[in-house]
């Protein structure tokens, strides 16, 4: 099969595609035929030997984390009724998806109706499943004025979207207006241009003097440093990323002397969820098979083009959620 494979960390070139072995299911494992793989910042981050002895794989490697294809073979432990069923799956992290087949346990795996796109079930067991934390966390309702950064990313189209549909004002913020007329599409009450001097002050005058209520902030930075400043008295920070570089700046005295909180989505919260991720997924999924969310597929590179999937990621010139296809 061709793979992409990676022998030394490093840049974008390392990232390079072989014809290896055809790999065959163990155990409980089942084997995937890849329709679609997913590419994360996360994924960027690994093959430039970061994130810290918990992602740390093992050279020589093959990226990607996310995929959805059909089972085509599995292993004497596994249910063999899975045999020709598409599915989607979460593989762990630089766990082989950026590859024509993959191997996932069977426990690992969500059958998909046949009319589930394979991109957007990417998009949704891994995205959506971190959309599905925010929620939980932010609890969003018709009351709340909320302000999303990043609003053109690929969580970000997902949590313009359920807000809204929880009866939210809706303020999108993010950089470009191209990705400012994403946010609008994808329902944003009102979008704005946050690399513009004086964004905040333009955030206002769309609520009209409103207080933000609900600042879901996957930025970080002086982006985030802002969102939070925009919080009114009990306003809810809920951070979900830092895509600037840098985390948002916060003190206990901005927890005192502004009346706000502050919380993050993922990392240990998520890590150590009671029940773990599965339940994220499966709601993220269904919401998905019923038409609730949505998500945006920016970019479709072929599998060959990976190198340039990490590129346009890292270059912030994606919108939505970005995938390979084999």
């Amino acid at each position: 099969m061709r793979a992409i494979r990676q022998h030394a960390f490093g840049g974008p070139e390392e990232l390079r595609m072989e014809e290896v072995p055809d790999p065959h299911p163990a155990g409980d494992q089942v084997r995937i035929r890849v329709e679609s793989a997913g590419v994360h910042v996360l994924d960027t981050v690994i093959r430039q030997g970061g994130g810290g002895p918990r992602v740390a794989p093992r050279l020589p490697m093959t990226p990607g984390r996310e995929v959805a294809g059909t089972i085509d073979e599995v292993a004497a432990a596994a249910d063999a009724a899975l045999l020709g069923r598409r599915v989607v799956a979460d593989l762990g992290l630089a766990s082989g998806g950026y590859a024509e087949l993959a191997l996932a346990p069977a426990a690992a795996v969500h059958v998909l109706p046949d009319d589930v796109d394979a991109d957007c079930a990417v998009a949704m067991v891994g995205t959506g499943r971190t959309t599905m934390a925010i929620l939980e966390l932010a609890a969003p309702t018709a009351a709340d004025v909320v302000l999303v950064t990043a609003a053109a990313g690929g969580i970000g189209t997902l949590l313009v979207q359920a807000c809204r549909s929880a009866g939210a004002t809706v303020v999108g913020v993010a950089g470009g207006p191209g990705k400012v007329a994403l946010a609008r599409r994808t329902g944003a009450d009102h979008a704005i241009d946050y690399t513009r001097p004086g964004w905040p002050d333009e955030v206002r005058d769309a609520v009209a003097g409103r207080p933000v209520t609900l600042a879901l902030d996957g930025v970080g930075g002086q982006i985030g440093r802002s969102a939070l400043e925009l919080l009114g008295v009990t306003g809810r920070l809920v951070m979900f990323g830092s895509s600037s570089g840098s985390l948002t700046e916060l003190s206990t005295g901005d927890l005192f002397s502004r009346g706000i909180s502050a919380a993050s989505a993922i990392g240990a919260r998520i890590l150590q969820r009671p029940g773990g991720t599965r339940t994220l997924e499966r709601d993220a999924l269904e919401a998905l098979t019923h038409g609730r969310l949505v998500p945006v597929i920016g970019q479709r590179f072929a599998l060959t083009d990976a190198p340039a999937a990490h590129i346009a990621l890292q270059s912030r010139a994606t919108t939505g959620k970005t995938v390979l296809r084999p």
